[in-house]
């Protein structure tokens, strides 16, 4: 059996960010960060004691610290402290966080282990009353047109024994040159025939073709209760980017939708 050893953080990185976080296991400091992250002029130490309903020299105590770390600029203006908030800390704290839960590591190509009866072809036009009858059944991620013959080539069904059993598409999610290599995608699979790896298929599919044509992001929104068409994204190597809250109503509810995304190797 083949022991698999983890990388590890490079010791400056996990020094650097085990101060930061540090630096905010105190919620006094959240709620001060906060406030000065939303107030673009930046606040007074004196507006800031005041708000956080604390002393001055509690909320000065606070502001060093933040200051020290970096997350925080300070500048005199007369006999005031402005505080103002340090912008490089708004993607730096979230790419520690990213780099620390391992989401920025290598992450792998396509699923493996394909099912060997399972054939991924292009869509024809005499497959679109299939599509349409599995578009028919429930959708498996949030965006679920049947694709067109606009879509720029990145239209695939699969077959068992010739009967089309699931289908895959990525569209453009703009007509602007710079979002050239950016789609959205979906994938879809019959009721019939779901937990036979048709999915998997098509999921190796779309992202090996789309790699191969220089496309640097796919998104897609899967509904949160649909745990296996989740796991079948993160397979593929995409990643949560965030929650969209009450972004559809299904059945007279609303829904919520998780916001995955996959990095392509021209970005890697």
């Amino acid at each position: 059996m083949t022991t698999v050893v983890p990388v590890l953080l490079p010791e400056r990185e996990a020094t650097t960010y085990a101060g930061w976080f540090a630096c905010l296991a105190e919620p006094m400091r959240v709620k001060l960060l906060h406030a000065v992250a939303t107030s673009p002029r930046g606040l007074t130490v004196g507006a800031l004691t005041e708000i956080l309903g604390t002393s001055q020299s509690t909320c000065s105590h606070h502001v060093r610290k933040l200051a020290e770390v970096g997350f925080l600029h300070l500048r005199k203006e007369g006999t005031a402290t402005v505080v103002t908030i340090n912008q490089a800390c708004c993607s730096g704290l979230p790419h520690a966080a990213d780099a620390v839960m391992g989401l920025l590591a290598p992450r792998p190509c396509c699923p493996e282990n394909l099912p060997e009866d399972v054939v991924v072809r292009a869509l024809r036009d005499g497959d679109r009353d299939s599509v349409r009858r599995i578009h028919g059944e429930g959708i498996a991620t949030f965006k679920a047109e049947v694709p067109s013959r606009e879509t720029f080539g990145h239209r695939w069904v699969a077959e068992i024994g010739g009967e089309v059993v699931g289908w895959a598409v990525a569209v453009p999610v703009s007509e602007h040159e710079c979002y050239r290599g950016v789609a959205e995608t979906s994938v879809h699979v019959a009721e019939s025939h779901r937990g036979r790896g048709v999915g998997k298929a098509l999921m190796h599919k779309q992202v090996t073709e789309a790699d191969a044509a220089g496309l640097w992001t796919l998104q897609t929104s899967v509904f949160t209760d649909d745990r296996a068409s989740i796991a079948l994204h993160q397979s593929a190597g995409y990643r949560t980017v965030g929650i969209r809250e009450r972004i559809v109503r299904r059945d007279g509810a609303w829904q919520d939708a998780v916001f995955l995304e996959r990095r392509g190797p021209v970005t890697a």
